[in-house]
């Protein structure tokens, strides 16, 4: 069964649990009492669930939400593009305020995870008839939770607010009005959950438990932690954990880069060793179990006519290596390409019939296109729909249909094209975490993709002790775990310092520039590119640019400023709590 902890008649009751429980400025109104649930076994592992779901958690109208819109995060990088809200267009264009709905969404849907968590270990504390075993392993899994939710916290807004399970919801809903924790303090409180997880949690669950934290999750993601704090040599130890220790962890990359972001029910890799821990995700009439993946990255051709509000911006395409590890240079492929905007237009430019049935001529430079796509690192290919590629879509709700990605005025998909949700630009599409057609049967409504969404997986921890161990001066050690994800079988990239001058990289700075390439090519539509830029001080340098269509016209401008590195409080918190002020640097 897809997602075993998304089992239907488990969720129904976690649901209704916490149903009520959205913020922290919210009285759970429909909280069962203690003395009805938490008395067995069962109810624990049942009760965790409830946090769980947390992470799914978006506003009705896709502003914001938590983890559940991190697919669209990378709009607010340079290798990402969007408009609308689900877009992030607002923060992009740095126009937004502490009204804004995306930061207030984000902001309470986490405090909401918090808060499902702190119920969670007040009940497990509470309770005589849980066993020890079974309290320590849930325990840790409400930890590790609610250290996600408030690392996502500290990651938007820097110190915050803590609330721990000594919070009682049910007498304390008037008087919640602490006062900003510095950063070190909200770091600190998120280490010793970790802390505490990687005690508790085992290493692997029985298979009706998949998905479930696990103590290798717990070592990633304090690894992380550490690695934002800049604290080099903790992070390299606990990534070292999981990475030298395969007997015990036993993660390792999945061969296919294509079909790890699809459903081990169709053959693909979303429950594979490469996944230390993923939103677990299905799609059901009537029920939210998924994330809207699909319905923000998929195109009108896409199941249920979907809306490409966030896609891939021209530079992270033009970031993909040729397959010899060489920069790739338009002007390699289509002399003129860079210089002239006919070169461009006659390179992706179709011409359609009167009724726009079928393309009447194609573009002159259409066959040195597609044979360029060869020539380039397989992951482009296999992460974004491409000029006169192919997709299989699926038409309304009633069948499959192989559409083509034609540049052209009036394309639609019931004609066998891809078609845009802004027709009046043209851009890239995202493949990666899309799946084909209704995905073999497993995808029943845009809005909840069946394709589990990774948090942490094993390639990111690679790359994160590269740029440990590039910080400690260990470069050999660096180069290695680079090489490692380049040289997964289906992408099979040259490894750096492998033989000619251009794949060379020995100095510190040579080899961060590799891991920032890495980074940006492997983990896109994770969100990583956003939090790289913010903790490597790069806002400015990356983001202050058109963006760009693929014919390279101009889209429209981002804008970052130093303000940007942190986002306001939101103005509807600070004014329940004046004890938030001062607010972030740049806002009032």
């Amino acid at each position: 069964m897809k997602s075993k902890i998304n089992n239907l008649l488990t969720l129904s009751f976690v649901l209704f649990f916490f149903a009520n429980c959205s913020d922290l400025d919210r009285f759970p109104y429909n909280q069962l009492s203690q003395g009805t649930f938490w008395t067995t076994d069962e109810h624990a592992r049942k009760g965790v669930l409830g946090v769980y779901t947390k992470l799914k958690t978006y506003t009705a109208n896709f502003g914001g939400g938590n983890y559940a819109m991190l697919f669209a995060s990378d709009c607010m990088s340079d290798i990402g593009m969007g408009y609308d809200e689900p877009g992030h267009y607002r923060m992009q264009t740095g126009n937004y305020t502490g009204y804004t709905n995306e930061l207030v969404s984000k902001w309470q849907t986490s405090y909401g995870g918090v808060q499902a968590a702190n119920i969670v270990i007040q009940n497990l504390q509470d309770s005589e008839e849980i066993s020890e075993e079974v309290k320590v392993q849930v325990m840790g899994e409400a930890k590790f939770l609610r250290a996600l939710f408030y690392f996502h916290l500290m990651d938007y807004w820097g110190g915050v607010p803590i609330y721990d399970e000594t919070t009682n919801i049910n007498e304390e809903f008037n008087t919640m009005l602490k006062p900003r924790a510095s950063i070190e303090d909200t770091r600190a409180f998120i280490l010793d959950d970790l802390t505490d997880a990687i005690e508790n949690l085992p290493v692997s669950w029985a298979p009706a438990d998949y998905g479930r934290a696990t103590k290798g999750a717990a070592y990633a993601m304090r690894g992380k932690v550490y690695l934002f704090a800049k604290d080099y040599e903790s992070a390299a130890k606990d990534f070292e954990e999981i990475v030298l220790k395969k007997s015990i962890y036993r993660y390792g990359i999945y061969p296919d880069y294509a079909k790890l972001f699809l459903p081990k029910e169709i053959g693909g890799g979303d429950e594979s060793n490469e996944m230390i821990f993923a939103i677990q995700n299905r799609s059901d009439w009537g029920a939210s179990l998924g994330i809207p993946t699909i319905q923000f990255l998929g195109s009108r051709a896409s199941y249920g006519w979907s809306w490409n509000c966030a896609m891939p911006s021209t530079d992270l395409v033009d970031m993909y290596e040729l397959k010899d590890g060489r920069k790739f240079d338009w002007n390699e492929f289509i002399p003129g390409f860079n210089e002239s905007q006919d070169v461009r237009n006659d390179t992706y430019l179709a011409t359609m019939s009167a009724n726009n049935t079928k393309v009447v001529s194609y573009p002159e430079h259409r066959d040195e296109l597609l044979a360029m796509y060869e020539q380039r690192d397989p992951r482009m290919r296999q992460s974004i729909i491409l000029p006169y590629d192919y997709y299989n879509g699926y038409l309304g709700l009633q069948r499959p249909n192989r559409c083509e990605f034609v540049v052209a005025p009036g394309v639609n998909e019931s004609y066998g094209f891809i078609r845009s949700n802004y027709p009046s630009v043209y851009h890239f599409y995202w493949r990666k975490l899309i799946g084909e057609g209704d995905v073999g049967g497993l995808l029943l409504q845009r809005k909840d993709s069946p394709i589990n969404f990774p948090i942490i997986r094993y390639a990111d921890v690679l790359l994160m002790l590269a740029e440990s161990c590039n910080e400690l001066g260990r470069h050999g050690e660096a180069v290695d775990y680079i090489n490692e994800v380049r040289q997964r079988p289906s992408t099979n990239m040259p490894g750096i310092n492998s033989g000619p001058a251009w794949l060379q990289a020995s100095t510190k700075e040579q080899i961060f520039e590799r891991i920032m390439h890495e980074r940006a090519v492997e983990l896109a539509r994770s969100e990583e590119r956003r939090v790289g830029k913010e903790r490597w001080g790069l806002g400015e340098e990356l983001l202050n640019k058109d963006e760009l269509q693929l014919t390279k016209e101009k889209a429209y401008t981002k804008i970052f400023t130093s303000r940007d590195y942190l986002w306001p409080i939101p103005s509807v918190e600070i004014d329940m709590n004046p004890g938030l002020k001062p607010n972030n640097p740049g806002w009032n």
